[in-house]
């Protein structure tokens, strides 16, 4: 791949992983200075455990190890990732590192080729769009001083996910797969460069039935299509400046049968993977495409500028049961199932078993428009002296996207079992709003390096305008008889400094840096803030290596937003929750129990986070989302103990893997101590297999078992009632390459 261009040397300590695989090695190397393309963070193993702040590169072969379709599975192995499950699927991750908010992924900055991929990342971060993790060729998660390069969102950190390249000669592959629960998987690539021109074409669709069974009868899956194109023009490699033009197509769209409504308790206990009558009409569906023109100028050997355009349209309509009205009363369906006993002529409605009157059943249609759009460049310069390494990036973006929400509510019927429309809706006549972001971004990054010491001062800067046109639930024509407008502006700068020290076998590295998330838009709301802390190292010992990192973030003003998703109204009000400290530790383990053999290797990984968490004041949350919280609380949704350990056997002509994940127990309200049942999601233990047998160098065959020992376990309690993760699944495919 045409990655990099070779620069100048420097010595340096090679306790990190090489590019090819996730071995370490002790012996300092003389290695080659390198500058990325713009759609990479660090671009391998290697720069990943040479950067200043925490880092992971998943590569290409790891990802390739499992073959997952579910991020949640893909991303569990890195320390300092948090996710809670929703459907089982991964369709819509709840993603958080190091303890932000994990709803809806809305609280990180999510990129795939360097671009902002949430589709309005500043007007409505919430991602109910993800990048599908089985088509890319690598992800690059950043922890730490050095993501002050990537915004908006800077406590956290970053996920920037690469599509597969234009490869540098013709290939082509196919991988075909089927399973339980009558789920598929078609996925198929090829392309080719020339002198002056490359190209990629990519298709990729997986489907299930689904392992939740509906009273009713019926699927519970989804089906999910993907395609992506590539085209590169590029000058003669031997010309004196060199350029090259890319222009990358995406297109995306999915039905999925999922739903907002879960289980009781007690039915949970006794038929984990019921789905309810009411929700027998509740479907998901999305239309997502991508446009992005990057073009890259090399003036030299030392200075480089690459620009991108692009544009991301997402539009979808979640059909799902919202409340239901009995005898002029109104209940939503979290608070129904939160407690049946209290609304049982409600529960018994949802559940099919007691038919009911006209209109008690509103179905919304969350019908939404999004558009994120910009142009951004970067200038990398660099130098060198004779024992130093000087490199400045300079980085301009100019966004604009907006969440443009047109809902409405039909209702329905309950008539043994069956629903049945009773009053279709006006579209409009439920939220009629249009949200949006302007937004202006530049940061620059200054890497110094003596010898074995290396520091990166940086600084970022932000400023935005919020705004919102709200045309109110009886206009839904839109003509401004009723119009509502607010704005808010934020204007602010984020610095931050790390440094990295490399003596032999083992490095030193650490920082501090502002965290930051963007408010809301109601006028004269303040943006999350954050003072982030991080000390750590990575060692290589007799064969053993691997890294260890503290990190301590004091949120000066978290935010909470009200989410749908979470148990909330949907609104997307954001509300301020103080003052909060977030600490934690992450470890990382690698050892190849076989590394002296010729034939076989035999690498363990194990990974470990710790999160505490703590709200340093009280305070009665809106829509009581984390409910009453006092001094001492923890956040909800954070377990504050994960572990996964990997084991592969490798043979040229077979592999063999195993990858475990304990999760630890969570709250989801705020609270201390003891976890009260109606508000704890138990802890689990999932074992995944993943093998495969190479016939020869253009056909394998592959098996992959999701939660071999078939533990049921409950993943979230909300957005309503508790939600089964996947069950015991087997998967048998092929994969053709040539």
């Amino acid at each position: 791949m045409y990655r990099y261009f070779v620069f100048s040397f420097f010595l340096i300590s090679t306790s990190v992983f090489s590019q090819q695989d996730s071995t370490i090695t002790g012996t300092p190397v003389r290695l080659n200075e390198v500058v990325l393309e713009a759609k990479v963070i660090f671009g391998s193993k290697f720069e990943a455990k040479n950067r200043t702040g925490s880092s992971y590169y998943i590569s290409p072969q790891e990802i390739k190890r499992f073959n997952y379709t579910d991020v949640n599975r893909t991303l569990r192995a890195v320390p300092g990732v948090n996710v809670y499950e929703e459907d089982g699927f991964g369709l819509r991750p709840n993603i958080s590192l190091r303890g932000t908010s994990p709803e809806r992924s809305a609280k990180i900055t999510l990129m795939e080729d360097g671009v902002l991929i949430a589709p309005a990342p500043y007007s409505a971060p919430a991602a109910y769009y993800f990048p599908t993790i089985a088509r890319m060729q690598s992800v690059e998660i950043l922890k730490g001083s050095s993501q002050v390069q990537f915004g908006p969102f800077t406590t956290g950190g970053a996920i920037n996910m690469i599509s597969t390249e234009v490869p540098d000669n013709f290939g082509a592959f196919l991988n075909a797969s089927y399973g339980s629960f009558q789920s598929g998987r078609l996925h198929a690539q090829f392309g080719d460069s020339r002198k002056n021109f490359g190209y990629a074409i990519e298709y990729l669709n997986y489907n299930s039935n689904g392992f939740k069974e509906l009273d009713t009868g019926g699927d519970t899956g989804f089906d999910k299509n993907d395609l992506v194109a590539k085209f590169k023009v590029n000058t003669n490699p031997e010309s004196k400046v060199r350029q090259a033009l890319e222009f990358k197509f995406q297109y995306a769209d999915e039905t999925s049968d999922e739903t907002y409504l879960g289980l009781t308790q007690d039915d949970f206990e006794l038929t984990p993977f019921r789905r309810y009558a009411g929700s027998q009409v509740d479907q998901m569906n999305t239309e997502h495409t991508q446009f992005m023109l990057t073009h890259t100028l090399d003036f030299s050997d030392y200075f480089r500028i690459t620009t991108v355009g692009y544009r991301n349209d997402f539009k979808r309509n979640w059909y799902k049961l919202d409340y239901l009205t009995l005898n002029g009363e109104r209940e939503g369906i979290a608070d129904i199932l939160e407690s049946p006993d209290l609304f049982q002529d409600y529960f018994l409605v949802v559940s099919g078993t007691a038919d009911s009157q006209a209109n008690a059943l509103s179905v919304k249609n969350n019908n939404r428009k999004y558009l994120s759009t910009g142009i951004q460049t970067k200038f990398d310069l660099h130098w060198t002296g004779e024992r130093t390494f000087h490199d400045v990036e300079i980085g301009l973006r100019y966004h604009f996207d907006e969440e443009d929400r047109f809902q409405w509510l039909d209702d329905y019927a309950m008539t043994n079992g069956q629903m049945l429309l009773t009053t279709e809706g006006i579209p409009g006549t439920d939220a009629n709003r249009i949200s949006d972001a302007r937004a202006f971004a530049a940061f620059t990054m200054y890497k110094f390096k003596y010898d074995n010491l290396t520091l990166t001062p940086g600084l970022r800067y932000e400023n935005m305008t919020l705004s919102r046109d709200n045309f109110g639930s009886n206009d839904p024509g839109r003509s401004g008889t009723g119009l509502s407008q607010r704005e808010n502006q934020v204007d602010i700068f984020i610095p931050g400094v790390g440094f990295n020290y490399n003596f032999p076998n083992i490095s030193i590295f650490g920082g501090v840096h502002k965290g930051f998330s963007p408010p809301g838009n109601q006028e004269g709301q303040l943006p999350e803030e954050s003072i982030n802390y991080e000390l750590g190292s990575r060692f290589s010992y007799g064969g053993f290596s691997g890294e260890l990192v503290g990190f301590f973030n004091d949120f000066s003003n978290l935010l909470g937003s009200d989410l749908a998703a979470t148990g909330g109204t949907g609104s997307l009000e954001q509300f301020n929750a103080g003052e909060v400290n977030v600490a934690g530790l992450e470890l990382l383990f690698n050892y190849d129990i076989l590394a002296d053999t010729k034939n076989f290797r035999l690498p363990v990984t194990l990974g470990y986070t710790l999160t505490n968490t703590e709200f340093l004041n009280s305070f009665g949350s809106d829509e009581d989302l984390w409910g009453e919280v006092t001094a001492g609380d923890e956040l909800p949704y954070i377990p504050k103990h994960q572990l996964n350990a990997t084991v592969s056997l490798e043979h040229s002509k077979f592999e063999l893997n195993l990858s475990g994940r304990y999760n630890g127990e969570f709250r989801t309200m705020a609270g201390s101590g003891p976890i009260p049942a109606e508000e704890l999601v138990p802890s689990n233990f999932v074992l995944d297999f993943a093998g495969k047998y190479n016939y020869n160098q253009n056909i394998s065959l592959t098996l992959n078992v999701l939660n071999m020992l078939d533990e049921t376990y409950a993943v979230a309690r909300v957005p309503a009632g508790l939600r089964p993760g996947h069950p015991f699944g087997i998967f048998a495919g092929i994969a053709l390459r040539y």
